[in-house]
């Protein structure tokens, strides 16, 4: 028993060290002073709406790890690595160092890092692409609102 959710426990910690490492990037006084869209959520929406997307993915990269280890799923979980390193990333180039630009692009490339993990991750195991689905939505919505937020203030 201990084996087999010994993984389920190491991906959850570590899907949730990536949004950590985000959270160490908080918004600040320059995002507060930044126009956004009558439809921006309020703040207290992200960190429940976030923590329930990483639980889902760290399930979603466990469920793909019991079809054969690590090993088996090495592409597969290399996407995966990818797009939380992507994940990651953001917080710093928007909030950190407040650079709009690259965090568009940085966005971007994580939306389609994570269709790709989906593609491959439902491929291995169904319910595993289906886990992803909220994510890769919630990313969606996050180009758009990113995107109008730059726009608002270039």
């Amino acid at each position: 028993m201990r084996t087999r959710f010994g993984p389920l426990l190491f991906l959850v910690v570590c899907t949730l060290g990536a949004g950590f490492l985000g959270s160490l990037f908080p918004p600040g006084e320059w995002y507060a002073a930044l126009a956004k869209p009558a439809w921006n959520p309020p703040g207290w929406v992200f960190g429940p709406v976030w923590a329930a997307l990483y639980v889902m993915m760290a399930i979603a990269a466990w469920l793909v790890w019991s079809r054969g280890g690590f090993t088996a799923a090495r592409g597969a979980m290399g996407l995966y690595l990818f797009q939380l390193i992507l994940n990651a990333l953001w917080s710093f180039l928007f909030f950190g160092l407040q650079r709009p630009d690259l965090a568009f692009v940085d966005v971007v490339l994580l939306w389609l890092a994570i269709l790709a993990t989906l593609i491959v991750f439902a491929r291995i195991r169904g319910a595993a692409g289906m886990l992803l689905i909220p994510y890769l939505a919630w990313v969606g919505f996050a180009v758009v609102l990113h995107l109008a937020i730059w726009r608002l203030n270039a």
